[in-house]
């Protein structure tokens, strides 16, 4: 029945909200997109450098430092992160707040929707970044045996140069198509956090739908969440 209604543009009224479910959605979807939009961008740029910098210094100590440090973030469980910079940040320091996405009566101030945003992209980054980084790092130090940057070599070029200009150039297809594929991966992530930091978007409407058998709710995010899956998947096929 509920299909039924969803074939002709009804999805009908959010139990504890009350009101329509893709109203209630379009007013939390640009917080979402914000979170992990900037926190894809970030983790996209952040993990190539740094990937390209451990693979520029291979087998040296700071390579050595950033993979044990990375491969200890790594395993670190996106909640307790977040409680952790929580207690750090906002309850020891006070220096950032704690939930939501600005202060109330500030709605339109940039200002301060950024600094609701420091906490919550920084678990969204921290989780992800190694991960992505170490896969960069060894396609690199595979580029690097091979036959065309012996002859750069041999001509004269820096280690760095090689890196940034030949090899970077060559991961970087299979790290775009890498980077679609984990979409949902980071989506997944960006859910989590939202829901420990109260931070309204989709991912704190899941868990409240969820938590308050809000079905109506629970089944377009669902949906909507599985046509972001299906639609990155195909994208990175056509990579």
């Amino acid at each position: 029945r509920w299909f039924s209604r969803a074939l002709h543009g009804d999805f009908g009224i959010s139990y504890k909200y009350k009101i329509d479910v893709l109203e209630l959605i379009g007013d939390r979807i640009g917080n979402t997109l914000l979170l992990g939009g900037l926190g894809f961008v970030l983790l996209f740029v952040l993990a190539l450098l740094l990937g390209a910098l451990c693979a520029w210094k291979e087998d040296r100590p700071l390579d050595r430092i950033l993979c044990k440090f990375g491969t200890v973030t790594s395993c670190i469980p996106e909640f307790w992160l977040s409680l952790m910079l929580i207690l750090l940040f906002s309850v020891t320091l006070r220096w950032l707040p704690s939930s939501g996405a600005y202060s109330v009566g500030h709605a339109d101030d940039v200002g301060d929707r950024i600094v609701h945003l420091i906490l919550p992209m920084s678990v969204v980054v921290l989780s992800h970044l190694w991960y992505y980084a170490y896969l960069v790092r060894n396609r690199l130090v595979e580029e690097l045996r091979a036959d065309y940057v012996l002859l750069a070599r041999s001509e004269g070029m820096g280690r760095a140069h090689i890196v940034l200009r030949q090899c970077l150039r060559n991961v970087l297809p299979s790290y775009l198509s890498l980077m679609a594929i984990s979409v949902p991966h980071v989506m997944g992530g960006t859910y989590i956090v939202e829901a420990v930091f109260s931070y309204p978007g989709l991912g704190t409407l899941s868990y409240e739908s969820a938590r308050y058998k809000d079905y109506n709710l629970l089944m377009v995010l669902c949906l909507l969440s599985g046509a972001v899956v299906i639609a990155c998947s195909l994208l990175a096929q056509a990579m």
